[in-house]
């Protein structure tokens, strides 16, 4: 077996941004989209008066602190081209291409050939996409969804790019259908997160905004790659090392961007010596980040009675938390030795951090994907909370829980009511403001509704944006489910391979941009978004739709709602689909910290939503913090060899691939590849280039990925990294964490044998 796409090896980057940054991003406008276009589009992301960048959801600074020249990173601005660019998928292109066809294409091409431009649909037992009216479309779905047994035999799923209209509208009109099957993307990602911090804390969100950062003594961050998943991190970071503070990276693998960084926006400092971040990197095994924090905790106790209990924050746990005592004895109880062992560290490396913990009062603890998604992942995240309370570095400047999420408006979903359970204080006012009974019964999250489709349970699927069907762990089991279904309808500016992995009958719903001008009968529309500090904001486009045949994800909601729902349904949906700010007013009714919605929301910057952790107010059942004890989690097996983990390249965006290059990581041309300690690639018999076949097992059945490359890397020993979402196929349905079920994609348990040529 050969591979598609030959692997080049060069030594990874030791400087984040700086000039390569500034080519990537011309190259890519260059490629994507007509020069003027996309310089004039590049000047209006993230502005005051522009458009929410469509990428991470990064927060911005403060308008007053808003750079006139750019305010992105380059994937940001790659997103931004991607979906600017000057190539359009018309019906000619389906009739020149069936599906058989383009299944064979990579994701990569897919995605290249330009925005979509009309709803297409696969009529069961077709081989081609045919072109279909929206009003025909709207229909079939309506007819579709009518012949089902009950509601919950639908999925709605939501992608994080949706909107906070959008999003608002999404979930009323489905739950208005009768069910709470509405999964999304934080399932797969930052679910963990949330169910973590609103135990401890009383609220899933990050505690700090953007410019306590730069006021913070150490930053920890965990298990998260800012140089490629959240960019515009590393300037804040680098304000942080200016102003003094310290910073220690925890990750499996050195990721470029936490060693060195030089701002693009700055080009009299790309010469001389570029900003050094980290201060100490702590290279853990995969997962070592529970026992590492378990024994940091331990060591801060052991130094706080040595020092006279000047250490740790007596004070503010005594005023602030519950809990402490049972933390306390359950530390003591530990074995120091087993902890740093199983962390992969040595006993020096922790001490070190201990130490920088112990001098530092105002700390930030930020982590991402390496942390939640593991099979105890919730546990590692209230240790994180654990070492915080310990520190008194919650409800202060410089100091709190920092969750990067990765998608543009992914905390703005959830906000706005995009969870399979929400609770009944939400569905109280929901009801109220659209004179209906929500449904109670607690909907299906990302896995179950995998489960559902792939046992028969559901049979239509209905994706708001995302390209669910590589996004979604066990690729072939989300396949298998997919292709089970009557109908799967997905709303997408570009084509993907879930338009590909399709029901009986399919249908591809054109949407506008976040870069496009929306203008209804009322005049030109926004929408808003939240990022990851909590900060909602106008986001408005101004370039000319890429087809007349578009509509807006508010616009496709309206229509396909009154069409489900029918005429004698109260809900003004057409008035809502006319002027966005009735749609505002709306979720100003329903949903708490939106007062004076469509006032605030012009001012520039928008407005913080309420955050009690920020505040020092802990909405818990005792209005207090809450320390807990978390236990160790033990592998399947000691006899399986290996622990993989799925990692974006500097290339691409969630499921978006923009080339074949991992610039940061020194991997070129080929993305079927896997990571490996050159000890381990010895032991095994591999070289560089060689192939292997990658076996997962879990819960007794396997799953195999063969033909990928070795490639020698800087990683912990026992450990393997391919990339995401390639990696997908080894992640078992099963294989999440117990309590919010995110799938345990940085953690799955292998075999690797080499191939024969």
């Amino acid at each position: 077996m050969n591979p598609k796409r030959k692997v080049k090896i060069s030594p990874p980057g030791q400087i984040a941004a700086g000039p390569r940054s500034i080519q990537s991003v011309a190259r890519a406008i260059w490629e994507e989209t007509h020069v003027g276009r996309g310089v004039k589009t590049l000047f209006k992301i993230n502005q005051p008066q522009g458009f929410d960048c469509p990428s991470c959801a990064w927060p911005d600074p403060d308008p007053k602190n808003v750079s006139k020249i750019a305010e992105y990173c380059e994937n940001g601005a790659k997103a931004v081209a991607w979906e600017s660019g000057y190539k359009r998928i018309t019906p000619s292109f389906f009739e020149q291409f069936s599906v058989k066809e383009l299944v064979e294409k990579s994701d990569h091409w897919l995605e290249k050939q330009g925005r979509l431009t009309q709803p297409m649909v696969l009529e069961e037992n077709a081989s081609h996409y045919s072109p279909i009216s929206w009003d025909a479309a709207f229909s079939m779905i309506a007819k579709k969804l009518h012949e089902l047994e009950n509601p919950d035999q639908a999925i709605f799923y939501t992608s994080g790019r949706t909107s906070n209209e959008a999003a608002f509208l999404y979930q009323c009109f489905v739950r208005q259908f009768g069910t709470n099957n509405l999964p999304d993307c934080s399932n797969m990602c930052h679910e963990a997160s949330g169910k973590a911090l609103s135990e401890t804390l009383g609220i899933g969100k990050a505690s700090v905004i953007l410019d306590d950062i730069r006021h913070a003594d150490l930053l920890l961050v965990l298990g998260q790659n800012p140089g490629t998943n959240a960019p515009r991190m590393l300037t804040a970071m680098e304000q942080l090392k200016k102003n003094g503070g310290k910073i220690i990276s925890v990750n499996p693998l050195p990721e470029t961007g936490l060693i060195q960084f030089r701002n693009p926006q700055k080009p009299w400092e790309w010469l001389g010596k570029p900003t050094t971040l980290h201060d100490l990197h702590l290279q853990v095994k995969v997962n070592g980040d529970l026992p590492l924090l378990k024994a940091m905790l331990k060591l801060l106790l052991e130094a706080d009675k040595k020092n006279k209990g000047k250490i740790l924050d007596h004070a503010f746990i005594a005023e602030n938390t519950s809990g402490h005592e049972a933390l306390f004895q359950h530390l003591e109880a530990c074995n120091l030795n087993e902890l740093i062992a199983a962390s992969g560290l040595s006993e020096n490396q922790v001490r070190e951090a201990v130490q920088m913990l112990a001098e530092n009062k105002n700390i930030i603890i930020a982590w991402a994907m390496g942390i939640t998604q593991h099979r105890n992942a919730e546990n590692t995240i209230r240790e994180i909370v654990n070492l915080l309370l310990l520190k008194g570095s919650i409800g202060r400047k410089g100091a709190g829980t920092l969750p990067v999420r990765g998608h543009s408006n992914v905390q703005g979903d959830r906000t706005m009511g995009i969870w399979e359970k929400m609770p009944d204080a939400f569905l109280d006012k929901l009801g109220k403001a659209f004179d209906f009974n929500p449904p109670r019964q607690h909907g299906v999250h990302a896995v179950g509704a995998v489960q559902a489709m792939a046992t028969g349970q559901a049979k239509v699927f209905f994706g708001m944006g995302g390209n669910f069907v590589l996004a979604a762990p066990d690729t072939n089991k989300v396949f298998e489910g997919m292709r089970q279904c009557d109908l799967t309808v997905h709303v997408s500016t570009k084509l993907n391979r879930s338009h590909l992995v399709h029901g009986k009958t399919a249908l591809i719903l054109p949407c506008l941009g976040r870069t496009e001008s929306d203008i209804t009968a009322k005049g030109p529309q926004f929408v808003s978004t939240e990022d990851t500090a909590g900060r909602i904001r106008m986001s408005s486009g101004d370039l000319e739709p890429a087809s007349g045949e578009l509509k807006s994800e508010v616009g496709i909601i309206c229509g396909l709602a009154r069409e489900v729902l029918g005429r004698e349904n109260p809900t003004d949906w057409e008035g809502m689909a006319a002027d966005y700010d009735v749609i505002r007013e709306k979720i100003e009714a329903v949903i708490p910290g939106f007062d004076d919605y469509n006032e605030k929301i012009r001012v520039p910057g928008g407005f913080y939503l309420p955050n009690g952790a920020r505040e020092g107010i802990f909405n818990t059942t005792d209005n207090k913090a809450q320390f807990t004890v978390n236990l160790l989690s033990n592998r399947q097996s000691s006899k399986i060899p290996f622990i993989l983990m799925t990692v974006r390249s500097h290339d691409q965006f969630n499921t978006t691939v923009y080339g074949y290059d991992d610039r940061y990581r020194g991997i070129q041309n080929s993305r079927e590849v896997v990571m490996m300690h050159r000890e381990d690639m010895k032991n095994t018999g591999c070289q560089t280039g060689d192939l292997v076949k990658i076996t997962s097992v879990f819960e007794g059945e396997k799953r195999v990925l063969e033909g990928f490359q070795v490639v020698p890397y800087d990683i912990s020993r026992g450990c393997l990294a391919v990339y995401f979402p390639e990696g997908n196929v080894l992640v078992a349905l099963n294989n999440k964490s117990d309590e919010s079920h995110c799938p345990a994609s940085k953690y799955i348990e292998v075999f690797l044998e080499k191939m024969k040529a």
